[in-house]
């Protein structure tokens, strides 16, 4: 029998692909796109004048800390630059995690688990996979362009600014394709695989904040720098496209001399071996489940930090980019009846709480995939009930989040004591804040686990649940959907501290609810099939 062509089967494998990623990838594409819109649908409401949007492009530009976290605004008088100040740069960043996920999930999770061995023992090619990994975000980055165009042009952007702008996002992606099959090259395992990715992509983010505040050539360094230079919507620079590719094309073609120089399922850098013996502490399920997520712990914690010390040092600024009287009442509306500071606090912290629930609903994920390939019976073939393991996973997402709701508020209070010349008085206030969400994040970390009770197949719910209250939370005013879908969130019945004192009636009634979740998980778990 002749052997395959190195990328045989590679069309079947993307379609394949397709087909399991249709849901994360749909849901991806959606969030982004309602976010182009909302972006561009309340810039007019906002900065109904000329002036006003040149005032507010000013302001952004005056502020190192905000260009160092948005970028700059090149042209004062474009409308689609100062709607898309935030998109043009943070949003690509989730474009490109996107494509992270993509890659990583269909070449090093592959080779983990065993399956990538079975599948190139077929008439499947030796490069197939990686390229199908590839076409396949490839496709999808494309997809979620599209999307980001269609929201801009829909809210109201010219045609081709929303073009160039959605080309940028496509380019980020593609650069996010090449890093990840770099990444997946290096390690054998896929949470490794992840961390440098990650890394990487948060590497090309500070280049390009320190580009932008200080040494300007340092932006054309990054690919995230880029899609500020490009000036999408205004004298466009065509050539910053040809960028894109080019440096993807590089990565990837890395890639692909890396994985010819490694064994399939190792890594280009050997493991290190553990002990001979393991640390009599890991006897204990619990401690045991703290250790496999330590160190995301401490990477979280590490975002939660840099997002507080960030948005407290700016957010005395940030109240001077609403002078109109539209841009007060959206922030009324937005953060409640009180002073534009604490408005823009409320909302900010609502936020930050909204991206922090996804460490816990990490932890649900991760015992799906524990339980999908044996390691869940393993422990449970010890003296470990099943209720110990649910419990385990339940105490570190929920203990998890709330510290790292704590570690925000805490660094809120730092950033913003600074500017506003009160530490003292910031503190307490500040992270009572922050705390104020902990029990809607409690309630949808409860639904992920109540997914993982389920079955490992749905131990991913969780995000689906986050998806959904993320969008009704942030865009269901702007897209006019009822109000009963919008109280749907939980974190909608969060009274908006510190403008608002704290509705303790709201923080029991989803402390209750929450604890009802939890005790159906655990009751379903310890009744239902393993594996």
């Amino acid at each position: 029998m002749s052997s395959p062509g190195l990328l045989a089967g590679t069309v079947r494998l993307v379609r394949f692909e397709l087909r399991r990623d249709r849901l994360l990838a749909s849901v991806w594409g959606a969030l982004l796109g309602l976010f182009c819109y909302a972006s561009a649908a309340a810039t007019d409401t906002l900065y109904p004048t000329l002036q006003d949007r040149v005032q507010a492009a000013e302001l952004i530009n005056s502020s190192p800390a905000v260009v160092a976290l948005y970028g700059p605004i090149l042209d004062v008088t474009s409308l689609g630059e100062v709607a898309m100040t935030k998109a043009t740069v943070l949003y690509a960043m989730f474009v490109m995690a996107l494509a992270l996920v993509l890659v990583r999930r269909h070449t090093r999770v592959e080779e983990e688990t065993g399956r990538a061995e079975l599948l190139t023992a077929t008439r499947v090619g030796r490069e197939a996979p990686l390229a199908s990994a590839v076409l396949e975000a490839g496709l999808v980055v494309t997809t979620v362009a599209f999307l980001a165009a269609a929201g801009d042009i829909a809210g109201g952007l010219p045609v081709q600014g929303s073009v160039l702008f959605a080309a940028s996002w496509w380019g980020s992606g593609l650069v996010g394709i090449g890093l990840a099959a770099v990444a997946c090259q290096l390690t054998a395992s896929a949470r490794t695989a992840a961390f440098i990715g990650a890394a990487a992509i948060g590497a090309l983010y500070l280049l390009r904040a320190a580009g932008d505040t200080s040494a300007g050539w340092l932006s054309w360094i990054s690919p995230l720098g880029w899609n500020t230079q490009l000036r999408a919507w205004s004298d466009p620079r065509w050539g910053v496209l040809l960028l894109y590719p080019a440096i993807t094309g590089l990565l990837v073609g890395g890639a692909v001399l890396l994985r010819n120089w490694r064994d399939l399922g190792a890594g280009l850098f050997a493991d290190r071996p553990g002990p001979a013996e393991g640390s009599p502490r890991l006897r204990d399920v619990l401690a045991l489940t703290l250790k496999l997520h330590t160190a995301s712990l401490a990477a979280w914690t590490a975002v939660a930090l840099v997002l507080g010390l960030v948005f407290g040092s700016i957010v005395t600024n940030l109240g001077s980019l609403f002078d109109s009287p539209q841009a007060q009442e959206m922030l009324r509306r937005i953060g409640g009846e009180g002073a534009v500071a604490d408005a823009m606090l409320a909302a900010i912290l609502s936020v930050v709480a909204m991206v922090l629930t996804a460490f816990g609903i990490g932890v649900a994920a991760h015992g799906g995939t524990d339980e999908r390939d044996g390691r869940t019976e393993e422990v449970l073939a010890t003296a470990t009930p099943r209720s110990l393991t649910i419990a385990a996973v339940l105490a570190v997402s929920l203990l998890g989040a709330t510290w790292l709701l704590l570690v925000s508020g805490v660094a809120t209070a730092v950033g913003y004591g600074v500017q506003a010349g009160g530490l003292t008085h910031s503190l307490g206030r500040v992270v009572g804040a922050a705390l104020a969400p902990a029990p809607a994040v409690w309630v949808v970390v409860a639904l992920a686990v109540l997914g993982l009770s389920l079955g490992s197949r749905w131990a991913m719910l969780g995000w689906v649940f986050l998806a959904g209250f993320v969008t009704v939370g942030l865009v269901g005013e702007l897209l006019n959907l009822p109000t009963w879908v919008i109280e749907l969130s939980p974190y909608q019945h969060v009274a908006k501290v510190p403008v608002e004192p704290v509705d303790w009636g709201a923080e029991a009634a989803l402390t209750a609810a929450a604890l009802a979740l939890m005790a159906i998980a655990w009751w379903r778990f310890a009744r239902r099939d393993i594996g």
